[in-house]
């Protein structure tokens, strides 16, 4: 049980945002060689959005 905890934080701490990071040097990379397209745009996205994920806190339905 403690072995998945660690597991899943490791994965959440790690491999995400290095896999979001990849991801937008990817686009940036591939922005540079052929200009703006749309499988740039939606790699910087999905970037964006884990990122996001990570981030964000539970919102509470009275703000305490």
């Amino acid at each position: 049980m403690l072995f998945n905890l660690v597991r899943r934080y490791a994965i959440m701490a790690i491999a995400v945002p290095l896999a979001a990071a990849g991801a937008r040097k990817l686009s940036e990379t591939l922005e540079a060689k052929r200009g703006p397209s749309r499988s740039t745009r939606l790699l910087r996205q999905g970037a964006d959005f884990v990122t996001g994920l990570r981030g964000q806190k539970k919102k509470r339905r009275f703000g305490w």
